[in-house]
């Protein structure tokens, strides 16, 4: 599985999904998106922030921390056509793309895609067969 942005963001301020970014839920394995690891840097604007990415990046060996090549920008581009037209009725351009890296890379590997942000997840499912988005309340069989 790897956990979406919001996941760890729920965790960080609330505590929520701990068995999730634990890696607690039965029948997983947890990979971290170098594209989400990018977001949480986003936003670790103070040194208690940092920190905690520091914290979350540690959790997962280097052989867990799983990038996008060349070929799966190629086809994010290609993808983001297919769901978002040329993007002129989004407000957020970039978080729509990284919702797609997130996607391919997870879609790549075989994972599941654990979020809060099943619509927009969802919604890239419809095009990009076999991935499988699911929610961080629900039981993984």
């Amino acid at each position: 599985m790897i956990l979406d942005t919001n996941v760890f963001i729920d965790y960080l301020r609330t505590g929520a999904h701990a068995e999730w970014v634990a890696g607690q839920v039965e029948g997983t394995v947890r990979f971290l998106s170098a594209v989400v690891l990018m977001e949480l840097r986003l936003g670790a604007d103070t040194p208690p922030r940092k920190r905690a990415v520091d914290r979350l990046k540690s959790a997962f060996p280097e052989s867990r921390i799983v990038a996008p090549g060349p070929d799966l920008y190629d086809r994010a581009g290609w993808l983001f056509r297919r769901v978002h037209g040329a993007g002129g009725g989004l407000g957020d351009r970039l978080g729509a793309v990284d919702d797609l890296l997130i996607a391919l890379t997870a879609w790549r590997i075989g994972a599941r895609v654990v979020t809060s942000n099943t619509r927009d997840f969802l919604l890239i499912a419809r095009h990009l067969h076999g991935l499988v988005c699911v929610t961080p309340t629900a039981s993984v069989p």
